[in-house]
């Protein structure tokens, strides 16, 4: 059917430009139903398994960590936040940052992170709250699995609530994942609809300056060969001025 974000992602037109040109519904375009998963069963007995290997392949790798380590400098020494975190986060080998906390869903695996200065174990679907402190990270990282989450507005406003005033969140996504815990609107769209999809997440929060979607697709990428990277992304709103 046609409606959000379908209609929203004009046949031909590039990510960056759908994101970009889009005209926001006046209201939260989704139903509860959008959030439901072919596998609704506990979500701690599916990641109970730590599994030490990658989800995308290395070309997405090697081009989400080349974009990170042209984007983080812009905060130095910057507090970093990987949401959904596992085992590896795909940071840059040169450090330009001064703390990295994560975030996940696997104890194991999240102790494995070098990258990683603390790991606090949570499932957001089941508690969409980030346990840290207010305007205490100046990124926020989420590496292809913000379509897993059932309540993405409620983290998206977690995301915003822990960003400092101008702090960047950056999700970004690929065409692979696990079809029986990904949301059904994730399923029933493609990746134009999905970069539409992470940037309606920030921009009905009422906290994001407009989000932009990136498309850092290889080559081999168009004719199936790699997979697809794109990066969605906005800086948290700043603090209004103090009146005189």
């Amino acid at each position: 059917p046609g409606g959000w974000p379908t209609d929203f992602a004009p046949r031909g037109m590039g990510a960056a430009e759908a994101l970009q040109q889009v005209a926001w519904p006046a209201e939260w375009p989704y139903q509860e139903l959008d959030f439901s998963r072919q596998d609704e069963s506990d979500d701690g007995y599916f990641y109970n398994s730590p599994r030490l290997c990658t989800h995308v392949d290395d070309s997405f790798i090697a081009e989400l960590t080349k974009y990170y380590g042209q984007f983080f400098p812009k905060y130095p020494n910057a507090r970093i936040l990987d949401i959904c975190s596992s085992w590896i986060s795909h940071y840059p080998q040169e450090k330009c940052w001064s703390h990295v906390s994560i975030t996940g869903m696997n104890e194991y695996e999240l102790k494995e992170n070098k990258q990683a200065d603390d790991y606090t174990v949570r499932n957001l679907n089941t508690n969409p709250e980030l346990p840290y402190e207010s305007e205490s990270f100046d990124i926020v990282t989420c590496t292809v699995s913000f379509d897993y989450l059932n309540k993405p507005l409620q983290v998206m406003k977690e995301v915003a609530r822990v960003l400092k005033p101008g702090g960047t969140v950056i999700l970004s996504t690929s065409n692979r994942c696990f079809p029986t815990k990904a949301v059904r609107i994730w399923l029933e769209t493609g990746d134009v609809e999905h970069c539409l999809i992470y940037g309606s997440y920030m921009h009905y929060t009422g906290e994001f300056e407009q989000p932009e979607a990136i498309d850092l697709s290889p080559p081999l990428a168009r004719i199936a060969f790699a997979d697809p990277v794109f990066v969605i992304q906005a800086r948290k709103k700043a603090a209004p001025a103090a009146p005189p």
